[in-house]
């Protein structure tokens, strides 16, 4: 029988996974289907629930479900704990199995796609929400010279950042003024409202990459990059097939060339 993926989250029509994973799928030879499911936003785990039940064996999980996820899985990957919430369930017969895979994805993207690595580096990451969180564990891996967690309020980027140990400073953005990066990753929600952090002129280095998680138009701070002189400005394209290649690997044991479906949905 065909093995049955999915993603669930509320709204979820607008995803690209099942386009990604057909393509991971069609590319290795796997045996399995892949379908959007809307979850009540009262209704997660039963969602959940019935899939399973119905033979599925694994789900991609986004908004608003992640931290719902990371209380359903019985067992959690060290990233997954690290990162305080799943965005990948896996399910066998010893029971389910939660992982985060987007900081991996964020890593790959940029040290293998844009060919920036991150050994030594100086970068600053925005936002301390989720996003933020899911991907600070896989950065601080890359032994940077400096992580800079900048938010508005500073205090909620101080309890994140205490959360990682040594090797990551939290800042407000009027502090950053003065210093220079590399990497600049907004993980804010900013480019959702058509808006730009408060970032000081003079952030970045000659040579340094902008990086905003989200995709699909140029945003507010790609476009302040590109005015700053930034040497590349990428959106978070890359990251989102990255991330669902780690899930795959995850779920099917075979990791699917990424390259040619990022320049495929770059087409579309």
């Amino acid at each position: 029988m065909t093995d049955r993926y999915a993603v669930v989250g509320n709204p979820v029509a607008h995803s690209k996974s099942p386009n990604i994973h057909a393509e991971f799928a069609r590319q290795t030879g796997q045996d399995m289907a892949y379908e959007r499911l809307l979850a009540p936003l009262d209704g997660f785990a039963e969602t959940v629930d019935r899939f399973r039940t119905e033979g599925g064996k694994g789900l991609n999980v986004t908004v608003p479900f992640k931290e719902q996820a990371f209380a359903y899985a019985g067992n959690k990957t060290a990233r997954a704990q690290a990162a305080g919430a799943i965005n990948t369930l896996k399910f066998d017969e010893t029971g389910v199995l939660g992982d985060n895979t987007d900081g991996a994805g964020l890593v790959r993207d940029l040290t293998t796609n844009l060919q920036l690595p991150l050994n030594g580096k100086r970068i600053l990451l925005m936002g301390a929400g989720g996003a933020a969180r899911g991907v600070i564990g896989p950065l601080l891996n890359e032994q940077p010279q400096t992580l800079v967690l900048a938010n508005r309020t500073v205090d909620k980027a101080q309890l994140l950042a205490n959360l990682f140990g040594q090797g990551i400073m939290a800042s407000s953005y009027e502090a950053l003024y003065g210093q220079r990066f590399d990497l600049v990753i907004n993980a804010t929600s900013a480019s959702l409202q058509g808006e730009l952090p408060p970032l000081p002129e003079g952030l970045l280095n000659p040579d340094a990459l902008a990086y905003d998680m989200m995709y699909g138009a140029e945003t507010p701070f790609m476009k302040w990059a590109k005015l700053q002189g930034a040497a590349k400005v990428s959106d978070g394209l890359g990251m989102l097939v990255e991330q669902a290649a780690e899930s795959f690997f995850l779920w099917r044991a075979v990791r699917p060339d990424t390259r040619t479906v990022i320049h495929m949905l770059r087409a579309a």
